[in-house]
């Protein structure tokens, strides 16, 4: 995703009107009530240089005031131990050039769990900085027999209580009026610390940082700070948590059975548990596999109609053949997969909403972690079997930053429907249909996906190794409480994402598509047909060039070609083979393939032996296993990791572990006789 560095004067304009900073816990509720308050308002980027996400939007108070709201990511505390903390300390207290200082802090607080909430909120009252405290989630609280007195919070802790349910819009014109008072006060509460600590921060060189140098640890360590503090620190916080709770919660009826409780009874039960995920989940692949070709179908027949318009309407010449083969296919190629993104997202939006996308983390977390991710990196690589895609969007809901990078890293290992034609072709080129049992080919394509899937998992580990340079360690998984999603919430979640997908990915593979349409097309050839035409073009050079590197692989140049084309998507590369080996156009896709199957088998190399043999069959597919060969990936990589760097390094070390599996397997048979 690209950044939007924003100028001066862009920080100045914001200043001229308030500017509200939206902060909680994880599954507080934070981003459901920023939807209620911006609802289409709001533009998402990234921060420069890191991957953690930027989210603005823009609400109005009762007067039709402009206000602008930053949705900072969630934290427990602000001492800060990953980007994504550490931007929410630095915009907070205004040390980002990129980011306008708050004005208010809106601090929303899960009511059912103010105990663990009241920690960060109470860090962030201490900084001087205007508070309001949305106490969201209040009907979770009075289903758990838990009350909260808002007047008594706010009486104790000096700022505004809002009590809220923000899925239900409950509270919004009660914070916005709360945002509207001409004069928002700042609290004086402050948690008392041990003497070595207040002397510390008094000494502290920039006095007007105050609390605040508490979690800039640079300030105090000229200053005697150092690690052992961090137990009194946190000991000293929950001590006065604790008795600020003690006169403002009542728990009635604790020990009464909740729903959560009840639904945890089945959804992590040893048995029960996992076979309601399988079936989740095997709901999940049904639509994104099925359910969605019919979207997909349309979609490919829209631009096939718009196609045919311009074929009809356009004289033939290069124009139109820009306009049909790299405009619409490129864009075609793009929005195509739509359908599978929003099926995708509609799921986590809803397993994230209710809370059940962290049961599934929780019970995977032990598996995932023998190679170092956590539980939540497998929803991602799990949806990248349908679309890498989909799926290293996915990666949003991990919340490690390194973790999130391996997960993308090691995702496109995953055997995604686009590979499967190839499989297909190369399975048939191998045993003919006629002759090769449905439980062979089933073979082959099990081996294929175990392969793609032991890649996962082994390249998973070694990146742990090297990008976390240290041991792995234990992650607490909040399992909150169940609720209802709020379905206006995962709309615009889906809306969010499926926009940014086309805006952001389908320019770059447009661009793309559009280079490789200008590869097989030119130079021009005064007569021949299409075969000879792709040979002769700047694609065919290419592939041509590159045969001395293939060759070991039991490549030629004709497959040369097929790699360089299938760069725009996997699939490509049966297109470019029909192309190359002359098949026309049939009555039909079976009998085009049975055409393309029988040329590839009679296809021979100069000294006349056989060209696709079983062994460079197979060699091929173990390519294509490994290979990058996929434009829409790298984009969304790109965008994702908000650099080149990543996805031109995943590029590289794929490609790289194609080449030496494809030779392994070539050139191991022939040692051992195989042809």
């Amino acid at each position: 995703m690209s950044a939007k560095v924003e100028s001066p004067d862009t920080v100045s304009a914001a200043k001229a009107r308030r500017v509200f900073a939206l902060v909680g816990n994880p599954n507080c509720g934070k981003t459901t009530l920023f939807n209620a308050l911006t609802g289409l308002r709001q533009r998402v980027t990234n921060y420069p240089g890191v991957t953690v996400e930027r989210k603005e939007g823009t609400c109005f108070s009762q007067h039709g005031e402009e206000y602008l709201i930053i949705d900072l990511p969630g934290a427990y505390s602000l001492k800060a131990r990953s980007p994504d903390e550490e931007i929410l300390r630095d915009v907070i207290l205004g040390r980002r050039k990129d980011s306008p200082k708050p004005d208010a802090v809106i601090c929303v607080l899960d009511a059912s769990n103010a105990e663990r909430n009241l920690f960060l909120a109470s860090q962030i009252i201490e900084l001087g900085v205007p508070v309001i405290l949305a106490l969201n989630m209040t009907d979770v609280a009075e289903a758990r027999k838990i009350h909260l007195d808002p007047q008594k919070l706010s009486d104790a802790l000096g700022v505004p209580v809002i009590p809220m349910q923000a899925n239900a819009r409950k509270g919004i014109i009660e914070l916005r009026i709360a945002m509207s008072h001409p004069e928002l006060q700042i609290s004086h509460h402050k948690v008392a610390l041990p003497e070595a600590i207040e002397k510390a921060i008094n000494e502290a060189g920039d006095k007007t940082l105050g609390r605040a140098a508490l979690y800039i640890p640079e300030e105090l360590k000229p200053h005697g700070h150092h690690e052992s503090w961090e137990d009194h620190l946190i000991a000293s916080r929950y001590e006065t948590i604790q008795q600020i709770c003690e006169e403002v919660v009542r728990h009635h009826e604790p020990d009464s059975v909740t729903m959560t409780d009840r639904l945890d009874a089945i959804f992590l039960h040893k048995f029960w548990g996992w076979a309601a995920m399988a079936g989740i989940l095997g709901l999940l692949f049904f639509l994104i596999f099925r359910f969605a070709e019919y979207p997909m179908g349309w979609i490919e027949s829209l631009f096939g109609a718009a196609s045919d318009a311009v074929t009809n309407a356009m004289p033939e010449g290069d124009l139109r053949d820009l306009i049909t083969d790299g405009v619409i296919a490129g864009v075609g190629g793009v929005v195509i997969f739509l359908p599978q993104i929003i099926i995708l997202f509609f799921f986590i939006g809803v397993m994230e909403d209710t809370g059940y996308m962290s049961r599934v983390a929780f019970m995977m977390d032990r598996a995932m972690s023998k190679v170092g991710l956590s539980g939540k990196s497998f929803i991602p690589l799990l949806s990248s079997y349908a679309c890498a895609v989909p799926g290293i969007m996915g990666t949003r809901t991990v919340e490690n930053p390194k973790d999130r990078l391996i997960t993308i890293l090691v995702a496109p290992f995953a055997s995604c429907t686009a590979r499967v034609p190839v499989y297909l072709l190369m399975i048939a080129t191998i045993v003919p249909a006629e002759k090769a049992p449905a439980l062979t080919k089933a073979g082959y394509m099990l081996g294929l996906y175990l392969l793609g899937t032991i890649g996962i998992f082994v390249f998973a580990a070694i990146f742990n190794k090297v990008l976390k340079r240290r041991a792995a360690t234990h992650q607490i998984i909040e399992l909150p409480t169940y609720k209802r999603p709020s379905m206006k919430a995962v709309g615009l979640h889906l809306w969010e994402r499926s926009f940014l997908f086309v805006r952001r990915a389908g320019t770059i593979i447009l661009g793309i598509s559009i280079l490789l349409w200008a590869l097989e097309t030119y130079p021009k050839q005064a007569e021949g047909d299409a075969g000879d035409q792709l040979a002769q073009s700047y694609a065919g050079r290419m592939g041509k060039a590159i045969e001395p590197v293939i060759e070991p692989l039991g490549f030629d140049w004709r497959c040369g070609i097929g790699l360089v084309m299938s760069f725009a998507a996997r699939e490509v590369f049966v297109s470019a083979m029909s192309v190359t080996f002359h098949v026309e156009d049939a009555d039909n896709e079976e009998a085009a393939m049975t055409e393309l199957r029988h040329r590839m088998k009679a296809a021979t190399r100069d000294d006349g032996t056989q060209l696709f043999t079983p062994l460079v069959c197979l060699s091929l597919m173990v390519f294509y296993v490994f290979a990058m060969q996929c434009v829409s990936t790298l984009a969304i990589v790109r965008r994702e990791t908000n650099s080149w760097r990543w996805p031109l390094f995943q590029l590289g070390y794929m490609t790289v572990v194609a080449y030496l599996a494809s030779l392994i397997v070539y050139q191991g048979g022939r040692l051992l006789g195989f042809s």
